[in-house]
């Protein structure tokens, strides 16, 4: 599969595997797996969130410099220094929730054409049984 078609659904906040979604229960909470093709989201790794994190760090960051250089290059030679560090002081408050499912996603299509799902990616998670009261 084609790494741009992946970015592109992770982007539209889909599943990057199929397309299949919603992939968000709400802004914050990330479905387990797919609706559609059922890939598990997590991989099954410990700290496998950890390169979307980095992501929205980078995503963020990006975002301040993008914003301190376009007001300092738009109000040269007097830029307002009181203004612009409350308003980029909002903005990187903001930014990283605003990116943050975006990050989540991007990561999964990167992984994913790194690492081919196997078959166990699309396994059902296994549960134990809750334990049945019999009466006597």
């Amino acid at each position: 599969m084609s790494l741009w078609r992946m970015i592109g659904r992770a982007v539209l906040l889909r599943c990057p595997a199929c397309g299949g979604g919603p992939v968000f229960l709400r802004w914050f909470r990330m479905a387990p797996s797919c609706p559609s093709c059922g890939l598990h989201f997590s991989r099954g790794e410990p700290g496998y969130w950890l390169g979307a994190y980095f992501i929205n760090l980078v995503a963020a960051e990006t975002i301040f410099s993008l914003l301190l250089g376009g007001v300092l290059w738009w109000t040269w030679p007097d830029p307002p220094w009181g203004a612009l560090v409350w308003e980029l002081g909002i903005a990187m408050v903001l930014a990283p929730v605003a990116v943050y499912p975006f990050s989540h996603t991007l990561f999964l299509a990167f992984d994913l054409w790194f690492r081919p799902p196997d078959p166990e990616d699309y396994e059902a998670p296994h549960e134990p049984a809750r334990a049945v009261r019999r009466r006597h």
